[in-house]
């Protein structure tokens, strides 16, 4: 069974990982905040609570996942905490994942985050799967447009050959 850790399992990332469970998969959410974690648990999704600006506790999570999606294109907090999570933060977990049993990456790209990060953060992934030849997925369709979730997770899926 496949599974697949959602960073920033808010009420997109739990459509998402609806989604995802529909195709068999097994999905695990994240929340940087404990009240966060009892509308993922509704959903029928495991939650966990980890922040993206502290990669450990992704890492933490990663141990038993095939699939990492990086759902933060539309994240809150203040900008250098924006600018953190589309930049080195992503990039020191990208590091360490090559080194866990994740076995494909997907990075959203659409959002309300500006551009330039956005942008900067698609590099990062990018250089990452030639570096370290990690099958990655962007998610670039706006989440208001319907039909978004089947389409991310045809996007997810297609990361294990799906």
């Amino acid at each position: 069974m496949a599974r697949a850790l959602i960073v920033g399992c808010g009420c997109r990332g739990r459509e998402l990982g609806t989604e995802l469970l529909a195709r068999g998969w097994q999905v695990k959410g994240t929340s940087r905040r404990r009240e966060g974690l009892a509308p993922i648990e509704a959903a029928g999704i495991d939650a966990a609570e980890a922040d993206p600006e502290r990669p450990g506790t992704i890492l933490e999570l990663s141990g038993d996942v095939a699939v990492v999606v990086w759902l933060l294109g539309s994240a809150r907090g203040d900008a250098d905490s924006i600018a953190a999570i589309h930049g080195p933060r992503l990039e020191r977990l990208l590091e360490k994942l090559v080194d866990s049993p994740v076995r494909g990456f997907a990075y959203e790209t659409a959002g309300s985050a500006p551009g330039d990060l956005l942008d900067g953060g698609r590099a990062i992934v990018e250089a990452a799967a030639g570096r370290w030849h990690i099958p990655v997925a962007f998610l670039e369709e706006e989440r208001e447009v319907r039909g978004w979730a089947a389409r991310a997770g045809r996007g997810v899926a297609s990361l294990l050959g799906g």
